[in-house]
């Protein structure tokens, strides 16, 4: 008997940075995908809100965000608690910098390339809910220590040039997908189509019914 062939891999490239609001809704939809057989997810981070897109955590952009995140929980029922309120959002000389997140997620695909998503889920669910700084690296090293990942954690404690490189090749990347695209912001899904055609998805795709986003994810590979 003839085995029927098997249906290629699909790689979707996920958009994103570890502090946008819109991606840690994206959450559940992110986890389905990597779940479904024949489809592949990589990350890739956009550095949206580190180097100069970084600022201080001050009273009025601490309002605009919990006012943002209100919404987000709303419409997707992602929570958003008041120990984040209160410990991120109101905390004295906070930073908004997903750069040491976005590090740290660099150290773990290096090391264990399969559980980055594992550890972006893990650093959002810190930050949204425990109300811990993932812009702390020392948080950032218990929330990876946590999860096994040794190996990325002892990286930041004494980043190398190796580690910085990557970091800077992956948002370089990820940017010039953004702008081949014409994509606007984050979360965004790029799907890898026939010969390596890519075809943007847009955010909303990432908060529709699961199986509606993989017939999207499915037919942009088409």
């Amino acid at each position: 008997m003839t085995a029927m062939p098997s249906m290629p891999t699909i790689t979707v490239t996920y958009l994103f940075d570890p502090l946008c609001g819109w991606c840690y809704a994206a959450a559940p939809a992110l986890k389905y995908l990597q779940g479904v057989e024949g489809i592949d997810v990589a990350l890739a981070p956009t550095g949206l809100f580190a180097g100069a897109g970084a600022r201080p955590m001050d009273a009025e952009f601490a309002a605009y965000a919990w006012a943002n995140d209100q919404r987000i929980q709303q419409l997707t029922g992602q929570p958003f608690t008041q120990a984040y309120r209160d410990h991120i959002l109101g905390a004295a000389n906070g930073r908004f910098d997903s750069g040491p997140a976005t590090l740290a997620l660099t150290a773990v695909a290096q090391t264990a390339p399969t559980r980055e998503l594992d550890a972006l889920h893990a650093l959002q669910h810190a930050r949204y809910v425990e109300g811990r700084d993932n812009t702390d690296p020392a948080v950032i090293a218990e929330v990876l220590n946590a999860l096994g990942l040794q190996a990325a954690a002892s990286r930041l404690h004494e980043p190398d040039d190796a580690l910085r490189a990557a970091l800077l090749e992956r948002v370089a990347a990820a940017r010039a997908t953004m702008q081949l695209l014409g994509a606007q912001g984050v979360p965004q899904l790029v799907v890898t189509g026939q010969g390596g055609a890519l075809q943007l998805l847009g955010g909303d795709a990432l908060l529709g019914p699961r199986e509606q986003l993989q017939a999207l994810v499915r037919a942009a590979a088409a």
